[in-house]
């Protein structure tokens, strides 16, 4: 297996939001970066998207005008998935379903390296049933990023049953490189971060729809009240009301009833309401 001293080449398969975010810090870190979708107009949507976001850190001050520059140069794209053979570390931000995730591991597994490390960015699915579609289940890890990726410091390192310590140890390592802060789950469903937090969010919907309060003032309340920096109905919009209903229904299935899917959630969902990306969830976007 790879050291961490030993990867200069990182692969990303998915170029939407959690991919792009996750190309970006990885080729802010000084690394070669592929970032890799199945359709061209998906790849320049991430470029797209990096390069809004790189133009808000320079304008900010976070970073320097030729950092940036230097930052993107290190991305490239592709829609091939042979062009990551050189990879020395990929990482997987796929659809969130896991036969998709499976294929792609698997085509991964026949095209990369023996000895390299494939990563799963899945929040809520598991690690080790992705891992088996490959015959290096050892080398398959969870770096589950948080969004967005270049302003959240944490990353989640999830290990499945076969994931060897090594593995776990390179992913903590490369995350702390890309000047995250990391702590580590079993593969159960959800993890920490959704096991908890979607719940979390459900129940602020939940709140909402039965009148409790308005939709402001649950998310004053919490923010207020619990020093968290968006409230649940806030903090659904911006990951996107699809994203949320998807995680509690994969919770809902792994862990009953204590994780059905509040009414007004997939009513929101089933209208088209997604939150910030379609200008309209529980609150309105321009």
């Amino acid at each position: 297996m790879r050291e961490l001293d030993s990867i200069e080449r990182v692969g990303v398969v998915g170029a939407g939001t959690m991919g792009n975010g996750i190309a970006q810090v990885a080729a802010t870190a000084g690394y070669d970066v592929l970032m890799r979708d199945i359709d061209e107009e998906f790849v320049e949507r991430g470029f797209d998207a990096i390069d809004s976001s790189l133009d808000r850190l320079v304008d900010s001050g976070t970073l320097a005008d030729d950092e940036a520059t230097a930052t993107r140069e290190r991305i490239t794209g592709t829609t091939d998935l042979d062009a990551l053979e050189d990879r020395d570390l990929v990482i997987e931000a796929a659809v969130e379903e896991t036969e998709i995730k499976q294929e792609v591991f698997a085509d991964l597994d026949e095209t990369l390296p023996d000895e390299v490390v494939l990563a799963t960015n899945t929040s809520t699915l598991s690690v080790t049933s992705i891992a088996s579609a490959t015959q290096r289940p050892e080398l398959v890890v969870g770096i589950h990023f948080m969004n967005p990726v270049p302003v959240m410091d944490g990353v989640e390192i999830v290990v499945g049953e076969r994931t060897g310590e090594e593995t776990v140890a390179l992913a903590h390592e490369f995350a702390e490189e890309l000047g995250k802060e990391t702590w580590e789950s079993d593969d159960k469903p959800g993890f920490v971060s959704n096991r908890i937090l979607m719940p979390w969010i459900n129940e602020g919907i939940r709140a909402y729809d039965e009148g409790v309060a308005t939709k402001e003032d649950i998310d004053r309340g919490m923010k207020l009240g619990t020093n968290v920096p968006m409230g649940p109905l806030e903090l659904a919009d911006h990951i996107g009301l699809d994203i949320c209903l998807d995680a509690t229904e994969t919770l809902h299935d792994e862990l009953g009833d204590r994780y059905t899917p509040a009414y007004l959630l997939k009513r929101k969902v089933e209208a088209g309401d997604l939150g910030k990306k379609t200008g309209r969830g529980f609150y309105d976007y321009d």
